[in-house]
This record gives C-alpha cells, structure tokens and sequence, in this order.
C-alpha cells in the first residue's frame, strides 16, 4: 500500500529533517521507492543532502504549485545516491506562501500536482519536510499527505509546540478531511530516566496521556509504571534508553551530507528508524 506522510510540528530546531531523510532512507532500504519532498523554506533537507547549488536554482518547487507553471515535478526530482530522490526546496518558495493565499483550491496544489501524479505509480511512499511555521505550505502538506509524524526534542517548548500543533494544524484540518497521527517521535535524547532532566520529564508526559502514549513507538515508550518504580527505589533492571538518542554519528551524517544508514551503517540508532519505516508502511504503531 502506497502512503504520503508529514513530518511536522510547529516549532523549529526539533529534528523534522533529520527524521524526514532517515525515514525516506529506511523506506528505501525495506525496498520501496521513495520520493522526499522538502517543503521547508530554510530548505535543511535539500542542503544536508548535500544539494545547496539546487536550493538557488531558477526553477523550483513554486513553480509547480502556482497557476501559471507549465513545470512538472518530475523535472525538478533530483536522485541522491542514497536510493531515494528528492524534489528540493528553494530559497524563494517562501514567497510561495503568500501566493498560494490568491490562488483558487491553493491547499490543494502540492496533492494535485505532485502526490496525486507520483504516488503509487512512480513512488511508493512520498515524505514531506515541513515548515516550522502555519500557513498555506503547511495547509498543503496536511491534506496531500493526511498522515503525519511529530518529531519532538526534549528542550524548553517541546510539549507547547505539540500542543500548538495540535490545536493549530491538526484540530483544524480535521474538520475537513481525515488526518492520521502515525508516530509521535521523541528525538535527540541523552539523559537517564531516574534524573530530574529533559529526557525525563518528556517521556513522562507523553506516557503519561494515552492519546499520545499509543502513538509513541516502542522505541520511545516507557510504562508509566516504570517511572514509579525507579522513584521509589524499587527498580533493579537495566534502566529503559527511549526514544531516538543521542549520537554523533547522526550529527556527523547531516555535516557530510547523506543519511545516518550511508555515514555509520553500525549505529545503534538505526533500528530506531527502521521501526519508525515499519510504522509508516503499517499505517500505525504496533505494541
């Protein structure tokens, strides 16, 4: 089954482009064909993949969505060498934004004329990078893809920034199409669970709400029950690492411009985005 998905949240600097090329890399090394769609106007997909000349190219994604494009999408993909192709951002798409605003159906251009053409014919799975930002760019993410994944770093704002984007984006589109939570994934963790840290406090609250918790993947669960136990000193096992941690070789691969799996195929992190893969490809998480 051929699926579209987001990578969103309405907050920046929480690994939405990192987990947007690792996921389309981890579909493609399951066998698919896949296609990620950087809709992000600071463009951190196309440029840690390595294709910063293309980000200032004259022809471009707006191009495409605007009434009077005569381009087809397919003569802007670009291959990576990564077994995925990307259709790049571009540093003048954010004044796509505001004309998508005066343009008839203009949340609906990036289906029409991109997943509807591409998805199930030349691709399998289409991955799009978003903005950190509302607006009609977004709009056209939500509906062409209808499925989302929310990374989230555990830092200052985390959890208002899930917040916002649910009341924001996701409450909002509902009203007029169906949109699907598959995966909330924590990112970037490196504290222990028996601190009083970041790590800490974020996996609590996620476990902690069950309209959350059954997003989370089992990477990135934790019984609540677990946090009690180690609380009241009864807890004797391994302590539980969830959530995508933290490793160099992650920051190292976007420096070098190509995915975790072509940097460091040895890392531990990579089932973390093989499992993320799975989910996408099974429409939910499996507990």
């Amino acid at each position: 089954m051929s699926r579209a998905v987001s990578v969103c949240l309405l907050k920046g600097g929480i690994g939405k482009s990192t987990t947007s090329i690792n996921l389309a890399r981890e579909l493609a090394h399951r066998g698919s064909d896949v296609l990620l769609v950087d809709l992000d106007p600071n463009g951190h997909t196309t440029t840690g993949l390595g294709f910063g000349e293309e980000f200032y190219s004259e022809a471009h994604l707006g191009d495409v969505l605007l009434d009077d494009a005569e381009l087809e999408p397919r003569e802007l993909i670009l291959e990576t060498g990564f077994e995925i192709d990307l259709l790049p951002s571009n540093d003048r798409i954010e004044q796509v934004e505001s004309d998508l605003g005066g343009v008839m159906m203009g949340s609906a251009r990036l289906k029409q004329r991109v997943i509807d053409p591409l998805l199930g014919d030349d691709y399998d799975y289409v991955v799009v990078d978003c903005p950190a930002a509302r607006g009609k760019l977004n709009d056209n993410a939500l509906y062409a893809t209808q499925n989302l994944v929310l990374p989230m770093r555990p830092e200052s704002g985390a959890l208002s920034g899930l917040e916002k984007t649910v009341k924001r984006l996701i409450t909002p589109a509902r009203e007029h199409f169906d949109l699907e939570i598959l995966a909330v994934v924590p990112t970037d963790l490196r504290d222990r669970i028996d601190h009083d840290r970041p790590t800490r406090r974020l996996v609590e609250a996620l476990v902690s709400k069950p309209n959350i918790a059954s997003k989370l993947p089992n990477f990135a669960y934790t019984d609540p029950e677990v946090f009690e136990a180690i609380d009241d000193g009864e807890w004797d096992d391994d302590l539980p690492k969830p959530g995508i941690r933290h490793r160099s070789a992650i920051d190292a691969s976007i420096r070098e411009h190509m995915p975790l799996r072509d940097y460091d195929s040895t890392c531990d992190q990579l089932a973390c985005y093989d499992e993320l893969a799975q989910i996408v490809e099974e429409g939910e998480v499996a507990r």
